[in-house]
């Protein structure tokens, strides 16, 4: 029983890890693009989240790699998804 304990909580501490890197990431994404931002840190973390998949996807593609390319990339990851956002929720409100 002790292990399946320490596989919930691991589960838990690697989820909340995820969620502290996602909420930086879609913070200084907002930071580094002010406007209208949509929600709040709910929705920054979700932002870091898939910025960083959409990010490190595009950057794998064209072949570059390594830990400091891997937070750029998820910055403008996160920043390109905020700006599509963005455009999208102009298009509808106008």
């Amino acid at each position: 029983m002790s292990a399946m304990n320490g596989a919930a909580v691991g589960g838990v501490i690697g989820l909340l890890i995820v969620a502290l890197i996602g909420l930086v990431i879609g913070a200084v994404a907002k930071m580094l693009m002010p406007g209208p931002d949509p929600g709040g840190w709910f929705v920054t973390i979700l932002l870091g989240i898939a910025g960083s998949w959409v990010g490190n996807f595009l950057f794998g593609l064209v072949g570059l790699h390594g830990t400091v390319l891997e937070l750029v990339g998820a910055v403008l990851g996160a920043m390109l998804l905020l700006w599509i956002y963005r455009m999208v929720k102009g298009k509808r409100s106008g």
